[in-house]
């Protein structure tokens, strides 16, 4: 697939151009936001309601939590679909790509995707079931379980820095409060 030639930029007179200077204008830069970052609490703006919500303050964590994980596996081109998928096939022999959706709670479409994207990686292989004759078992290639070594560290690594703030018992707190709202 090839990449298509990055757009040029508005013009300064375009509505586009106005509204990102307007926008610029009015809140203050934030280092880690120039960078691509996410702020979740710009100074200066009313959240509302917002700021009372329990889904908005996870979203603001996962958004953060996020950026810094891709950015933690960039050197291999896993996202976190990618490494959770890794994770359950290398622990589940004989897992099936229906039973990876339903286990990762992904349309099997997505599922499809997924494990085409892996496949095209060289991380993982399809395989006849040991099971089912009518069925493939989804297996790590030699490259599949060296990646994902070199990943889980980048992403233990990764956790341990992002809850850094946090004591180990806020943490095992956290974790116990997130699996009650799940």
């Amino acid at each position: 697939m090839s990449a298509s030639p990055p757009s040029s930029p508005p013009s300064p007179s375009s509505p586009s151009s106005r509204a990102a200077r307007k926008t610029r204008d009015t809140l203050a830069p934030d280092p880690a936001t120039e960078a691509g970052g996410f702020d979740p609490h710009l100074p200066d703006v009313d959240y509302g309601v917002l700021d009372g919500l329990i889904g908005y303050a996870i979203r603001r964590a996962q958004i953060r939590l996020y950026e810094d994980f891709v950015r933690s596996l960039a050197p291999w081109n896993i996202t976190p679909p990618r490494f959770s998928a890794l994770v359950l096939i290398s622990r589940n022999p004989d897992l099936k790509l229906t039973d990876l959706a339903r286990i990762m709670g992904i349309a099997r479409s997505g599922a499809v995707l997924l494990v085409d994207a892996l496949e095209e990686m060289k991380l993982v292989a399809r395989r006849p079931s040991a099971n089912d004759r009518r069925a493939f078992s989804l297996v790590l290639t030699a490259a599949g379980r060296r990646t994902l070594e070199a990943a889980t560290r980048a992403v233990c690594d990764h956790d341990v820095k992002m809850a850094r703030a946090l004591s180990e018992q806020e943490q095992q707190t956290l974790r116990g409060l997130l699996a009650r709202l799940g």
